[in-house]
Formats: C-alpha cells, sequence, structure tokens
C-alpha cells in the first residue's frame, strides 16, 4: 500500500502542486551555458528557504519549467513572484554580463507566467465525488 502525498495541518490536510513556467524578458536565449546550472542552483535554494518542495526543473535557454509542492497558507501568485525575484536578483550578482545586457530595462524575467495546479485525482473524479454526496446521506 502506498503512502499518501498529502501534507497534515493543525486542522487540515492538503496537498498543493504547481506546474509554472517563465520566461526571459523579450523570450531571449541567454540561461546557456553555465547559467543554466547555476539558476537550478539558486532555485532549489529558493524553494529550501522559502519550505517549498521541488519535484521537477528544466531550465532551457529561453524559458524554465518548474514542477513545486507548496505550503497551503501560500498563494500561487506569490509563488511564482518569489521564484522569479530572488532568482533574477541572485543570477544578476553571479552573472554581471548578464544585467548588463538587460540594462536597458532592468528586468531579467518577462512579467508573464503559466501556472496550473497538478493533482492526484481528475477533476471528472472530484465532479462525480461532489454529485454521488447527497446519495450518501
Amino acid at each position: 500500500m502506498s503512502r499518501k502525498p498529502y501534507h497534515s495541518a493543525s486542522h487540515c490536510k492538503y496537498l498543493i502542486q504547481y506546474h509554472i513556467i517563465w520566461c526571459p524578458k523579450f523570450r531571449f536565449s541567454v540561461l546557456h551555458g553555465k547559467a543554466d546550472i547555476t539558476l537550478k542552483q539558486i532555485l532549489q535554494k529558493i524553494c529550501e528557504d522559502y519550505g517549498y518542495k521541488m519535484k521537477a526543473l528544466e531550465v532551457m535557454p529561453d524559458h524554465i519549467y518548474i514542477f513545486v509542492d507548496v505550503p497551503q497558507t501560500v498563494a500561487p501568485c506569490d509563488v511564482v513572484r518569489t521564484l522569479k525575484s530572488k532568482s533574477a536578483i541572485e543570477l544578476f550578482k553571479v552573472y554581471p554580463t548578464l544585467k548588463r545586457f538587460y540594462a536597458r530595462c532592468g528586468i531579467l524575467w518577462s512579467r508573464g507566467y503559466f501556472i496550473s495546479t497538478v493533482g492526484q485525482i481528475s477533476e471528472a473524479t472530484v465532479m462525480q465525488y461532489i454529485e454521488e454526496q447527497k446519495s450518501h446521506e
């Protein structure tokens, strides 16, 4: 029997996982060479510091994929904001040439992002469960 992946807090059980994708400003391919390895280390450290569990990460030259498990108290927009802002600051420190490349706009990441919840059950299963609750009374 497999152990359920749910977390417990004082009055709840939860599983909150997000698939997040974002790109450098203007979708330039700037995450190459050792920058991708450095960015992975930076994102891992941010996740540790904020209590996020990184389940998967891939850095492409022009975008980042990350799959994280987060505490129930953190809003999705806050997860993205933390990952993007902290990683940009740290990456600019390590790669001053990258900072000079983006000197005109002063921003590493584009404003947009993609975020989606990831769960253990399908939408159809949840809908069926809710619809069947009345018959269980």
